[in-house]
């Protein structure tokens, strides 16, 4: 098969993915094998290229948004044909204490697809029968895509936030994620307050209904109850912070962090303020998001790369030169 191989972690101007024939998937005992259709580029790809989370496997085919065609592993309630979507949690123990509180997404010995296990920049994919999600036919291929991880995480990180219905939210930062969590709370009645650098994302931010749109260093002009960091910065968080009202949450969606830097305990988190991580996703959220998704017609924005423009696909996504998601097809 094609595949984009990551053997060293590199910089993107250096193209750290070597595409080219690889061996196919064997499938082993729990597991089915996809012929991918689409898989989308995510933020925690960058990450993981360039080495700033640690290697958990080399070489490592990359991408954990994948949707594909199951043609070996079938089940009775996964038969041949069947179109699935994979996301970020590639398996869990099922034995240790927080699996067993139901905290699955917090596992002491995860799976991570496309980062401990293969992923989806490739011809084929094989994926624990467990950890697919059977997509609807609202969606195609490369709609769903991105939904299998910027969209799941981003309503994980709602979830996270205890947004209510009719509230101010913040949204700090306006990529792949935030690009569809703003159609989530649109649909809930949320105010929605966009802070984000790049005009043509600010233009995004107003084109989805957005209440209010600045740049980086602008500050809305209301108090918030909520707000989602997207950017992978310690300034952000409190910049988003300094716009809560006295028991107001920040969900920081985001899997590196820079730095968190000093702030004023007083003016800025006392009033029982919250801080918040968002770590992985839970296989119900990404069930419950899925048919959300196609409860309110949620559709993504995407530009197209073929499977062997990987990393020119990394790099856009690096300049933030695409609104919206990026998707590899094969």
């Amino acid at each position: 098969m094609l595949a984009a191989v990551l053997r060293d972690a590199k910089r993107i101007a250096e193209k750290p993915l070597e595409v080219g024939e690889a061996e196919r998937p064997e499938v082993r005992a729990r597991q089915v094998l996809l012929r991918v259709k689409a898989c989308g580029v995510c933020r925690t790809d960058l990450h993981i290229v360039e080495g700033e989370l640690a290697a958990q496997r080399r070489p490592v085919i990359p991408g954990h948004q994948i949707v594909g065609e199951i043609v070996d592993g079938a089940s009775p309630e996964l038969p041949i044909g069947t179109r699935v979507g994979v996301s970020w949690m590639g398996g869990v123990d099922g034995t240790c204490p927080l699996c067993r509180r139901g905290m699955e997404n917090l596992c002491d010995a995860p799976v991570f697809t496309g980062y401990s296990v293969d992923g989806g920049y490739a011809d084929y994919a094989a994926a624990r029968a467990d950890f697919v999600f059977p997509l609807p036919g609202e969606l195609s291929d490369t709609q769903a895509a991105p939904l299998l991880c910027a969209g799941i995480i981003g309503f994980r990180s709602i979830r996270v936030a205890a947004v209510e219905r009719g509230e101010r939210v913040g949204l700090f930062g306006f990529g792949a994620s935030a690009h569809l969590a703003i159609r989530v709370l649109r649909a809930w009645g949320c105010g929605v307050y966009v802070s984000t650098r790049g005009e043509s994302h600010r233009r995004l931010a107003e084109s989805l209904g957005a209440s209010w749109v600045g740049s980086e260093r602008e500050k809305p002009p209301v108090e918030l109850d909520r707000a989602i960091t997207f950017a992978p910065s310690g300034e952000v968080v409190v910049a988003a912070l300094g716009s809560l009202r006295k028991g107001g949450v920040v969900a920081i969606n985001a899997i590196h962090l820079d730095r968190m830097p000093e702030f004023d305990y007083d003016k800025l988190l006392w009033g029982e303020r919250q801080i918040r991580s968002v770590a992985n996703m839970t296989r119900q959220d990404a069930r419950d998001f899925i048919a959300l998704a196609a409860e309110i017609g949620l559709k993504p924005k995407v530009t197209l790369f073929p499977l062997e423009q990987a990393n020119e696909a990394l790099a856009a996504l690096a300049a933030d030169a695409i609104d919206g998601a990026a998707v590899l097809v094969p």
